[in-house]
Formats: C-alpha cells, sequence, structure tokens
C-alpha cells in the first residue's frame, strides 16, 4: 500500500503534506510500500473530484482524517474509496457521510511520535500559509523581527517545525496543521489570515472536530497582494473580497486593522488575540479513535 499526498507543483515541500510521510510510517510501521493498487489517504485536504483522476491506478483507496474543501466537490463518493474518518462534520456532510465518520485531522497523532526535548523559549512565533511562506517569507521574517517574535517555516523539515513548534508559547497559525501540531503538542495558537488563499472551511471543518470556534486575525495583505490570489484551487478571491470585513463571528478587529501596517497589525493582534486550546479529554478521546481507526485499518488491509 502506498501513501498518496499532495505534492506542490513548484516541488516546495509543506508541513502539512508532508507530515503523512514522516507520520503513518511511524504509526503504522511495515504498512506502507509501492504498490500503488492499493493507496492511502491520510492529512490533506484531498476528497474531491481530483483525486479520481490522481489515484487513478489505484483499485482501493483507504482514507484516514482527510477532508473536504478544495476544488469541485464529489458528487458521489467512488465504490473503492474506503472511508475510514474524514477531518470534522463539514467534510462528512459534504461528502454525505455519517456522523460518526467525523473524528478529527490524524495531524493530531503528533503527540504520538514527537516530544519535546527542551524547554519554551519562544514567546510567540508565526506561522504563515505555504504560498506566503514562498512569495513573501523575506517580509514576514522582518515583520516578526521588528515585533520581537519568531518565525517558523512550512517548508522546513516535519522535525524542525515540530521543535520550533513546541519550543513557543503561543503559536499565530496561517498553517492550519501548523494549528494542529501546536494543540496536540499543548502549544496554545491564534488562527491568522492573511489572503483568501486561507480556505475558511477546512479550519471550520477542523475546529468543530475539537469543539473550538473558528474566528482569525486579518491581517492585512502586504504590498503586492494581486500575486497571492493567483491559481487558487478554489474560488475563494472573490468570496473572501465580499465576506472579510462583515461576518464578525469569523474575523476579529477587522475594520480597526485596516489602517495598520502590517508590523503594527502584528502587534496588536499580539496585544489583544485570545489563545486556544482543545481541552484534555476532548484530546485523548479523539486520539482514542483514530487509534482505534488504524486498527481496524489494519484488519482491512490484512
Amino acid at each position: 500500500m502506498k501513501i498518496f499526498y499532495y505534492r506542490r507543483q513548484d516541488g516546495q515541500p509543506n508541513f502539512g503534506d508532508e507530515l503523512n510521510t514522516w507520520l503513518w510510517p511511524q504509526l503504522l510501521p511495515g504498512f506502507f510500500d509501492d504498490d500503488e493498487s492499493s493507496q492511502f489517504i491520510g492529512t490533506g485536504t484531498l476528497l474531491n473530484h481530483r483525486l479520481i483522476e490522481r489515484t487513478a491506478a489505484a483499485q482501493r483507496l483507504l482514507i484516514v482524517s482527510s477532508g473536504a474543501g478544495y476544488e469541485q466537490p464529489l458528487s458521489k463518493v467512488p465504490a473503492h474509496w474506503n472511508i475510514l474518518c474524514v477531518r470534522g462534520p463539514l467534510s462528512a456532510r459534504r461528502l454525505k457521510l455519517p456522523p460518526q465518520k467525523a473524528i478529527t485531522d490524524g495531524g493530531i497523532l503528533v503527540r504520538r511520535c514527537f516530544f519535546a526535548s527542551g524547554p519554551k523559549t519562544v514567546k510567540y512565533a508565526f506561522m504563515p500559509h505555504i504560498h506566503h511562506a514562498n512569495f513573501a517569507d523575506v517580509v514576514w521574517k522582518t515583520i516578526c523581527q521588528e515585533v520581537g517574535i519568531g518565525y517558523i517555516d512550512p517548508r522546513w523539515p516535519v522535525k524542525q517545525v515540530l521543535d520550533s513548534i513546541s519550543g513557543t508559547e503561543v503559536l499565530l497559525a496561517e498553517a492550519m496543521h501548523g494549528a494542529i501540531a501546536a494543540d496536540a503538542l499543548r502549544t496554545p495558537w491564534i488562527p491568522v489570515v492573511t489572503s483568501p488563499r486561507i480556505l475558511s472551511f477546512k479550519w471550520r471543518d477542523w475546529c468543530a472536530s475539537i469543539g473550538l470556534p473558528y474566528r482569525p486575525w486579518q491581517l492585512l495583505p502586504l504590498p503586492g497582494y494581486p500575486k497571492y490570489a493567483r491559481g487558487l484551487r478554489s474560488s475563494l478571491q472573490a468570496s473572501w473580497l465580499r465576506t472579510r470585513w462583515g461576518q464578525q463571528t469569523l474575523i476579529h478587529q477587522p475594520t480597526k486593522l485596516f489602517s495598520q501596517s502590517p508590523t503594527e497589525a502584528m502587534d496588536s493582534l499580539l496585544k489583544h488575540g485570545q489563545p486556544l486550546l482543545s481541552t484534555v479529554s476532548t484530546l485523548e478521546r479523539l486520539t482514542s479513535q483514530l487509534e482505534e481507526t488504524l486498527s481496524s485499518l489494519k484488519e482491512l488491509a490484512a
């Protein structure tokens, strides 16, 4: 059975996608090989019409904790897909699955494979979306330096990202799997949005699974913003431009931040942002459910 995960066309690694090759072989040792006739789908927002063509060689797909959101929704789940669980209730509803199929994102299982080796040495750190890291990492690093916080690049190796998150007191997360790993490692996090590249559906899906609201802080798009909107994997730009200032349930302090520079807006976030963290009981319950799912996966593949 081969692990399938999303690979960017530009070849840049992305933490949430690369988790697949780091996490699942540790949890399921000896389970995977290069046989494409059976494929495993784990972390990622992959449950859409494109997955059919992307896994055309597969006669069977086993799906654990992936989510819906990007591209066109499926009109019908293919017969050779075995969906053991999905990221959250929004994915389950979109795919017309029973509610019990909604557990959470498998990224929380990093807590079973990674153990912090040192104390928290950074009070705040910012982890951007991969697209913004590609196009504006120098600018974001400069902003982080100006306000005195750390910077975590989603293109770093998985272990380096996890080390950095575990060494941070509060993570400002535009990268969703940064927040997922932070929650698993008990690092409080604040969701951040800087452009329509951020898909609220997948965030709301995961947040619903852990019993928390999704109310991100809106930071100004950086100068040169239009290039961030190219090549969106779904029609996000128009809806974001229509709603970014109007939905108080989704966006914190939009009018106030609109007149500030990116550095001033980041500083305001540090002063007023309220970190989030799931409860210990919720995390333990979801971890147990995912581990039970992996146990049933072994039986299916036997």
